[in-house]
């Protein structure tokens, strides 16, 4: 597994110490004691996740063993402390992590930072920013005529974004297009206010389906953005068939990340340098 490594440590992002607490938190857990709290930065707020990836025996390579977080900031100490334990013992998708598979751990920390609305679904780098995606259901979606207009869907889906430039041409094309807004995190957004019309809902399905996935995801996946956005709204729950017009009824959120990463070893070495 790759070495400990932070991008942003310096700047108020992400310390190796994070990650280091991390491990802390679910060695407790795992095989009694207390936590030790590393030093620093406790006056900080981010929205974080925390990764946990587990090493191969055979070949070394790793694989994702737990993933949760939270896009509200929250004091990084509490952050820390939750999202370790919640990622690895209650990601749903994977068994809790066990004491014996401790030593073949490494753990990610993710600072969350710079949400900007898309002014459409390819609006975002691939290795810049993650993608927050919010998709009307389909399935509470009352049958309407299709639009006579084209590129309609995006303004209906999007109407929060308004103010934002629009990416055809026309006056002013080439020009650079104004800042974007940036918010710290998804709560601050404007409301969404999907324009489809829904039917009755007896069984309360969620109205907006989302999902999310970190910067370094669509790198690590060799994805083009559209299949990164596809992808998505699998992860979101939506099954059914994807054409450009769903695409379009995407309101796309991007953001960055401020990383660190750091192996079982190196969490163990500190350890034992502070006794």
């Amino acid at each position: 597994m790759p070495s400990a490594a932070s991008t942003g440590a310096g700047d108020g992002g992400a310390v190796v110490e994070h990650a280091f607490y991390c491990f802390e938190i679910i060695n407790a857990k795992l095989n009694g004691g207390k936590a030790i709290v590393p030093e620093f930065d406790q006056s900080q707020e981010f929205p974080l996740f925390v990764t946990w990836n587990i090493a191969s025996r055979a070949t070394g390579s790793t694989r994702l063993r737990g993933c949760i977080g939270n896009f509200e900031a929250s004091p990084i100490e509490e952050g820390l402390r939750d999202y370790a334990a919640i990622s690895a013992f209650k990601d749903h998708r994977f068994d809790p992590i066990s004491s014996k598979e401790l030593t073949r751990l490494e753990c990610g920390v993710s600072l969350l930072t710079d949400f900007e609305l898309c002014d459409d679904y390819l609006d975002w780098e691939v290795g810049t920013h993650g993608i927050y995606i919010q998709l009307p259901n389909p399935a509470l979606a009352a049958p309407a005529p299709i639009s006579s207009t084209p590129g309609s869907e995006v303004t209906s889906a999007n109407t929060s974004s308004a103010s934002l430039p629009s990416a055809s041409g026309g006056p002013g094309a080439g020009q650079e297009k104004p800042k974007k807004a940036s918010y710290r995190s998804i709560s601050q957004l404007p409301a969404f206010r999907p324009a489809q019309q829904v039917i009755s809902n007896p069984k309360r399905l969620s109205s907006v389906l989302t999902a999310t996935y970190l910067p370094d995801v669509a790198p690590s996946q060799n994805w083009s953005k559209v299949e990164a956005v596809d992808s998505a709204m699998r992860k979101a729950g939506y099954q059914g068939r994807i054409t450009e017009e769903l695409r379009k009824s995407l309101r796309v959120t991007r953001y960055q990340s401020r990383k660190v990463n750091a192996t079982h070893n190196e969490w163990s070495q500190w350890r034992q340098g502070r006794s």
